[in-house]
């Protein structure tokens, strides 16, 4: 102990130079700590923005795939709506085929105002570009469920006009329609001329009277043609 204060007594001079070098030393150590302080949050910083953006881009893919999925599920619905409308056209156009199935243009018969009516509804949702409706999902499924409503009816109406062909009329009623069918096909026979077209058709009209009703795209296809070589 009296040597440490025979130190002290003779060389207290000394505590001020060893002093700064502690001091110095210290503010390194506290300055290098900072830095590693500085490069760990630096590093998580980084760690953190590399999380987010991936995640922002993964929720970018997503959300492309679930627009391409759409897209693709919507051009498979505008689709089916146009082959049921082409189906349907079938018989609108061929007089022929819809004389041989009367009950698909009964609109007495529900089962035909039903698809009719599931007819107007699809017709009515469907857009006019499929990209009209990608933002709106909700538009989407409305038009969807339209569709296939619309596909659904059809096949229903079909399946019974199938099923029951002409056996709702009278046998004197089934040969008044065989015969405007075969007036009919004369009708639209480019081989006849127009005179025996204009009487084919008058005398079709007048064996259809009270028991079926062409549809207007069916009257207008033959009267087109019939008035159109008379006219020439």
């Amino acid at each position: 102990m009296e040597a440490l204060l025979h130190f002290a007594g003779n060389f207290w001079w000394l505590i001020f130079p060893l002093g700064g070098v502690v001091g110095g030393a210290v503010r390194t150590v506290a300055a290098a700590n900072e830095r590693r302080a500085q490069r760990r949050l630096e590093r998580y910083r980084i760690k953190q923005e590399t999380k987010v953006a991936l995640a922002r881009e993964k929720a970018s893919a997503s959300a492309q795939t679930r627009a391409e999925g759409n897209r693709r599920e919507m051009v498979k619905v505008a689709q089916r709506h146009d082959d049921t409308d082409a189906r349907w056209l079938s018989y609108e156009i061929d007089v022929a085929k819809l004389l041989d199935f009367p009950v698909m243009t009964d609109m007495r018969e529900p089962l035909t105002l039903g698809f009719h009516k599931a007819k107007s509804r699809a017709d009515l949702l469907r857009p006019a570009r499929v990209e009209d409706i990608l933002d709106d999902r909700d538009a989407q499924l409305e038009y969807r469920d339209a569709v296939n409503d619309y596909v659904a009816a059809f096949d229903v109406a079909e399946a019974e006009a199938i099923r029951r062909r002409r056996s709702d009329f009278s046998s004197e009623d089934q040969d008044r329609l065989a015969r405007a069918q075969h007036l009919l096909r004369l009708a639209a026979d480019d081989a006849a001329t127009p005179q025996e077209r204009q009487n084919a058709y008058g005398r079709a009209q007048k064996e259809l009277a009270g028991l079926v009703v062409l549809p207007a795209a069916a009257r207008a296809a033959i009267e087109s043609k019939v008035i159109g070589e008379i006219e020439a």
